[in-house]
């Protein structure tokens, strides 16, 4: 298959025109392309299929319920919103939850309509009480090696990322244990920036939800957020449903952290795609209007936002650079969770997912592994 007359997103993050062609289920050279069939597709963009590396759910389903099908019911939803790759996340939930959870993520094969399972992130039980947001303190727990070990067993090592708040006790061992193993993440954290940036030196190189569930940064007491920005080796996760975090604060996080080491995330639950009502997460009930999901002291409980609507909210709300937003959905996220050989760009070899948008960022077109689900055009 040949697609011709786009304007084509390129390894190097800009815009040019051209051509993608497809082989099978993977991209190709377009000297190797087939005479089969040709598709003009003048007028539109393509950019790689997005990656979102920490959500927990959509259209209905939460990855913790640990079922064939509702995993199943998540990748087909994501992929039917442009996002090819995922990476789901657990909860602060019992021992049992959690491995039944990874099990469930290891024995996944995809369906042809349903995204690829690249990964799985464990968010929490290592958090802070002092910071659970929607994590349920019932199930906090000090740092273990134990737990992940078994975690990552169940996974079949499919674990990409795992939280911990670094001034929990035992929290340092664990992130220099694990370095070179999984990529560590401070998350749901109380800490000060010297603990902080003694985690990042430790092995630490992920900043959870940017913002959120973490001291700010203050001109006295940086945080987090400024032994991050101080780390060359340190990214960002960040959600730009237009309700986690203002605007003008996730601007000055690209300035802090450059586009390089950002990576736009949805955390979305299972109410995205889904209109206002009562859902769940992490078995706390959660009250879903206009978008904002809260739990019932007010806590904001995840997205209700997929991946690709936060990217265009990004671009058109909050002034990012298209170019910016699409390397920070797709580029990014697959190579933080060290994907990037299989996702995340258009290049010769790669799995065919491929999104192809008009000015307006409406999504025209839908390619998973080389067959459209959509093709509006």
């Amino acid at each position: 298959m040949l697609i011709k007359n786009l304007s084509v997103f390129t390894p190097d993050f800009t815009f040019k025109p051209g051509c993608v062609a497809v082989q099978g289920s993977r991209f190709a050279a377009p000297s190797a392309a087939s005479d089969d069939e040709v598709i003009d597709a003048q007028g539109l963009k393509a950019i790689p299929g997005l990656v979102d590396i920490h959500f927990h759910g959509g259209g209905g389903h939460d990855f913790m319920e640990g079922t064939p099908k509702a995993l199943s019911c998540i990748a087909k939803y994501e992929a039917a919103v442009g996002v090819t790759t995922i990476c789901p996340a657990t909860m602060t939930m019992s021992r049992k939850d959690i491995l039944q959870a990874c099990a469930n993520g290891r024995a996944f094969t995809p369906a042809e309509d349903e995204a690829s399972l690249a990964g799985i992130y464990m968010e929490g039980p290592f958090v802070s009480p002092a910071k659970v947001g929607a994590q349920n303190p019932a199930y906090v727990q000090a740092p273990s090696r134990e737990l992940f070990a078994a975690a990552q067993h169940a996974a079949g090592g499919l674990i990409r990322i795992m939280t911990v708040a670094p001034e929990e006790p035992g929290a340092l061992a664990l992130i220099k244990a694990l370095k070179g193993k999984v990529l560590t993440s401070i998350a749901h954290t109380d800490a000060d920036y010297d603990t902080a940036a003694a985690a990042i030196a430790a092995g630490a190189a992920h900043l959870t939800h940017l913002y959120n569930a973490m001291p700010p940064l203050a001109h006295r007491a940086p945080g987090p957020i400024g032994a991050g920005a101080d780390a060359p080796q340190c990214e960002a996760e960040i959600i730009c449903d237009g309700i986690h975090v203002h605007p003008c604060a996730v601007r000055a996080a690209f300035r802090l952290f450059g586009p390089e080491r950002m990576i736009l995330i949805s955390d979305s639950m299972m109410a995205a795609g889904l209109p206002n009502g009562e859902y769940s997460l992490g078995g706390q009930a959660v009250t879903v209007k206009d978008c904002r999901a809260l739990l019932a002291d007010g806590t904001i409980a995840g997205s209700a936002t997929n991946l690709f609507d936060c990217m265009k909210i990004a671009h058109q709300k909050m002034g990012l650079p298209l170019e910016i937003v699409v390397r920070c959905a797709s580029y990014n996220p697959a190579r933080s969770i060290g994907q990037l050989a299989r996702f995340g760009s258009i290049e010769p070899g790669k799995e065919a997912n491929l999104l192809l948008i008009d000015d307006e960022l409406n999504l025209k077109g839908i390619m998973l592994r080389g067959r459209f689900l959509k093709k509006a055009f």
